[in-house]
């Protein structure tokens, strides 16, 4: 019986693109279909030239088509969306017309949550890295900010490079796995390069990030800060007035001590503390556990903060290991480093 249009098109409804992980049916990028025997002729119209995932859509499209009874040939050819048509595809999308989102609020996300700490050196973005993921495999979707400029290594911390594609004025963000998006500085300059910037260039990237970023409608937004209390910080909460704070410390009286600041700020900006992690709290040698940087510091934090102790994290060199490596251990470690997150996880969307 001989392949019809219908056929490959659903096919077609059954592949994403790679960065949008939506049916190139759905978002209009199929052209057309030509059958000439055992031979398929598919057009596919790609959201911008270069589109960097190019060479996985063709691979994706021919190996489905080609499981249909009778077809031996695939051929893909591709064009470019008008401008008229990515227009109504960021209408799908859900992000409007060109230009900054006209809702006066960012609605994308059901919770804003900002990673900080009062110094630098705890691990925070080790941490965020691997809560993202642990979040992301319990299905929900999630978006991860670097918003640490001057010290970003989100995009290294998750083995991710290149340059984002950009459909007009908007940016799709790359994908860590399915349901995690994530955006940083790293995308944009050097991995060695500084960035040296003042406040208001600070601020009108953070601004940016937020709201010219063509996220998910996201269950979590996890936003990594700079360590302290500066510009990104305020900027943060003054554009996401009901973002929740979850601060990060290692249990030494001087990390501790500073990570209060960080709270104080945002009892100034009515942000709300969502509670406490402790991490590098112990050593675990056999079965004794040596206590290198002091010991509950991160418990009598929460307790003066009078909010939640969310968990202890260990110091462990597979760790770092999996961060240098850019492969998260909430992800590819071991059973019960894969445990430690996910019950960490769990806590903040409130299902432990």
């Amino acid at each position: 019986m001989p392949t019809t249009k219908e056929a490959v098109m659903e096919v077609l409804s059954k592949i994403d693109d790679p960065e949008l992980k939506r049916p190139l049916t759905e978002l209009g990028m199929v052209n057309f279909v030509k059958i000439d025997g055992t031979k398929v002729d598919v057009g596919i119209t790609l959201t911008v030239p270069g589109c960097p995932l190019k060479a996985k859509i063709a691979d994706d499209v021919t190996a489905g088509v080609k499981t249909l009874d009778g077809v031996e040939d695939v051929k893909v050819d591709f064009g470019v969306m008008t401008e008229q048509q990515r227009e109504e595809l960021r209408k799908k999308l859900g992000h409007g017309t060109k230009g900054l989102q006209e809702k006066t609020e960012l609605t994308f996300a059901k919770r804003f949550i900002a990673v900080a700490s009062g110094k630098g050196g705890v691990g925070k973005s080790t941490v965020t890295t691997n809560l993202a993921c642990a979040l992301a495999r319990l299905g929900y979707k999630v978006g991860l900010l670097d918003a640490d400029v001057y010290g970003f290594s989100i995009p290294d911390m998750l083995g991710l490079s290149g340059q984002p594609t950009a459909i007009d004025d908007k940016i799709v963000p790359p994908r860590a796995m399915d349901n995690l998006q994530v955006i940083s500085i790293g995308f944009f300059v050097g991995r060695d390069e500084p960035v040296v910037w003042r406040g208001p260039m600070v601020h009108k990237m953070v601004n940016q990030f937020l709201s010219d970023v063509m996220w998910d409608q996201l269950d979590f937004l996890l936003m990594d800060l700079p360590p302290g209390t500066g510009d990104v910080t305020i900027t943060i909460a003054q554009a996401l007035p009901a973002t929740e704070m979850l601060v990060v410390t290692t249990p030494q009286a001087t990390a501790t001590h500073v990570a209060g600041r960080v709270a104080g700020l945002a009892a100034k900006t009515d942000l709300k503390v969502l509670g406490v992690i402790e991490n590098m709290a112990y050593f675990q040698m056999g079965d004794k556990r040596e206590y290198i940087f002091g010991k509950d510091g991160g418990k009598r934090l929460a307790e003066a903060l009078k909010v939640p102790f969310l968990g202890e994290i260990p110091l462990m060199t597979t760790l770092r290991e999996g961060a240098d490596a850019g492969k998260p251990v909430a992800v590819y470690g071991d059973e019960a480093q894969v445990k430690l997150f996910a019950d960490l996880a769990a806590r903040i969307s409130g299902k432990a």
